[in-house]
């Protein structure tokens, strides 16, 4: 039975140990005490999440210029490839053709060329030994200039058909990595195909997107001066990858978009994030966090804190030992334990930190330290008797 006893007192302890802890918790002492703390300036550092999407610094989508089936597929997915490197070819037996048929047109307009020359030059000497009129001379320069406007019309139309051609030969614009290939040798694909052939994705460095809200950046921005300072003035930023790790190299912000998203509020930024080891991939996805260091900072636990319609209280304890009831703003970032107090506190002010929900505005306290009022709920635990601690509990 003694084991018992003993049990139950020191689950009771325990227990009237945490209320203390809790925000409005207070054992009843009999009288006026309530735990007070004078506020100190101190360095604080929060941190910040913000969801994030991973992209190449240049994501290019190819598409082919022509029409035709695909007669060969020369890489793989996840492929290294560099600029100019040939990646599909297109059916081009049709597009052959038509560079045979212009490079006739162009043999044919140089010949006929040639031949209004040679008549040209032979009319010169003949109108030199007034055999023919002025009429004749004219009308074989005429002849010349015109053969000479279809040789260049026909050597336009060669250029032309040798571009199409080329075009079935579908080459990277840039260097990076394939990205997939949803069409295979043999597939119908035209410039208005959907999806792409592939993307080549430019990994060497990544642009992670996130957006901070409005509220959040007219706070850097005032503070700054400009939008363009405040990100100037950002601290290094971290990459917390989809696994919860955090990617090995610290990023910069180096962008903002100046117009507010009217659906959500938001400005979206791009943070470069370097990729080595090409470890980050396109279309990946993340959170930022964003490291805020403060200087001679206000702290105070969440706990002392009472909440009344999004606005939040402290009591803070005057000369005469009255408590008043404070409005305070905080800032919106915090660790999810402590506040720092933007506003409505200062250093040398006192407010109580237990028992809140029982205090009033205006009411006199005894102020006591905290190490003091742990004391006393220890105090009390051990004089309470076994009865008493179940007729609480029965309570």
């Amino acid at each position: 039975m003694n084991t018992k006893k003993f049990f139950v007192l020191a689950t009771a302890a325990m227990l009237l140990a945490s209320c203390g802890g809790k925000r409005g918790g207070m054992p009843n002492f009999g009288d006026n005490e309530y735990p007070v703390v004078t506020v100190e300036s101190q360095n604080s550092s929060t941190q910040t999440s913000y969801p994030a999407t991973i992209k190449g610094v240049q994501d290019v989508e190819i598409r082919p210029k022509v029409a035709g089936f695909i007669t060969r597929v020369c890489v793989k997915e996840g492929q290294a490839v560099g600029a100019g490197q040939l990646l599909f070819v297109i059916d081009n037996e049709t597009y052959q053709a038509a560079v045979r048929q212009a490079q006739a047109s162009v043999n044919t307009a140089t010949a006929q060329c040639n031949t209004a020359k040679l008549t040209m030059d032979n009319n010169q000497k003949l109108f030199d030994q007034n055999v023919i009129g002025e009429y004749e001379l004219e009308a074989a320069k005429n002849s010349y200039a015109s053969a000479q406007a279809q040789l260049a019309q026909a050597r336009a139309v060669l250029a032309s058909s040798k571009e199409t051609l080329s075009f079935c030969y579908v080459k990277s614009p840039s260097s990076g990595v394939v990205g997939n290939l949803p069409y295979k040798v043999g597939a119908m694909v035209s410039s208005a195909s959907s999806p792409a052939l592939t993307t080549v994705s430019n990994n060497s460095a990544m642009e992670v997107y996130f957006s901070m809200t409005e509220k959040d950046m007219l706070e850097l921005t005032k503070t700054s001066g400009s939008a363009n300072a405040a990100i100037a003035q950002m601290p290094p930023v971290k990459l917390m990858l989809a696994d919860g790790t955090i990617y090995g190299h610290e990023g910069h912000v180096s962008k903002a978009s100046g117009v507010i998203d009217p659906a959500t509020g938001s400005v979206q930024l791009i943070a470069h994030f370097a990729n080595p080891e090409r470890l980050l991939k396109s279309g990946g996805s993340g959170n930022i966090v964003m490291t805020r260091d403060s200087r001679s900072a206000i702290i105070i636990p969440q706990s002392v804190v009472a909440e009344v319609q999004n606005k939040k209280f402290v009591y803070v304890v005057g000369k005469d030992n009255k408590v008043k009831y404070t409005e305070i703003s905080v800032s919106p970032h915090n660790d999810g334990n402590t506040y720092v107090v933007t506003d409505g506190l200062k250093v040398g002010d006192r407010y109580v930190t237990n028992g809140i929900t029982k205090l009033t505005d205006g009411m006199e306290i005894v102020p006591i330290t905290p190490e003091r009022y742990q004391q006393k709920i220890q105090e009390q635990a051990k004089a309470m008797s076994a009865g008493d601690i179940v007729g609480a509990m029965k309570n």
